[in-house]
Formats: structure tokens, sequence, C-alpha cells
């Protein structure tokens, strides 16, 4: 049954506008608007973001975006202004924010409503 249809993520912001800037500017997707929120392309996929008044950002990650060089993508969000968080214990991150442990490398940081994002290297 549900095999057959396409399928969708999506998540609240607090802020549309906020939200539009980021995605579009700082990370550089492609961004289209609707009567209810924005949709964001990142490459063939499509990802539903919407206004929710009472928002309260995600305690896990909410988008992955896989890309070939962690090390590079990392160094171009930074000069879009993007910060990476940085963690010790069991997820350590190195100086730029980067876990290399156990798995693909990933580097986490926030958009505008603080929803938790990711690059991961594709292995």
């Amino acid at each position: 049954m549900l095999q057959t249809r396409n399928a969708f993520s999506s998540f609240s912001v607090n802020d549309l506008k906020k939200a539009k800037d980021f995605y579009a500017q700082t990370l550089g997707l492609k961004v289209s608007e609707s009567e209810m929120g924005l949709e964001i392309h990142p490459g063939d996929t499509d990802v539903f973001i919407y206004p929710k008044p009472n928002h309260a950002p995600a305690t896990f990650t909410v988008l992955n975006f896989l890309v070939d060089d962690i090390n590079k993508a990392v160094d171009e969000l930074k000069k879009n202004g993007v910060r990476f968080e940085h963690y010790d214990g069991e997820i350590k991150t190195d100086e730029k924010g980067i876990h290399h442990n156990g798995g693909p490398s990933i580097a986490w940081f926030k958009d505008p409503a603080g929803n938790i994002l990711s690059v991961l290297e594709k292995g």
C-alpha cells in the first residue's frame, strides 16, 4: 500500500522568513514557498518546513545532507556563517566540529529555529 506512494519529510520552525533565508542563502538550496510553508529541494528530495507558533526545536537530527568530502563541506558552510556544534563524550567532535569515530564522519549544526541538521560523509 504505502510502497506505491511518494513520501516526504517535514519539520517546524518559528520564523519562515529566517528559515527561507537560511536554507536558500546560507545553505544554497532551492526553496519554494506555498500558503502552508516552505519546500526545500536538496537533490531529488523534497522537505516541507511549516510555521508553528509554539515551535520547540527537535532534540535529534531532523535532516542529514550527504556530502563527498566532509572537511570541504564544513569549511564552505563556515564561510557562509554556519556554526558547528561541538560535543564531548561518546560523540566527541574535533576542533572543526566533525565526529570521526565509528561510522561515517558527521558534523552537526542548527538552523535559525534551533533544529539540528548535519552533513554526513558518504562512505
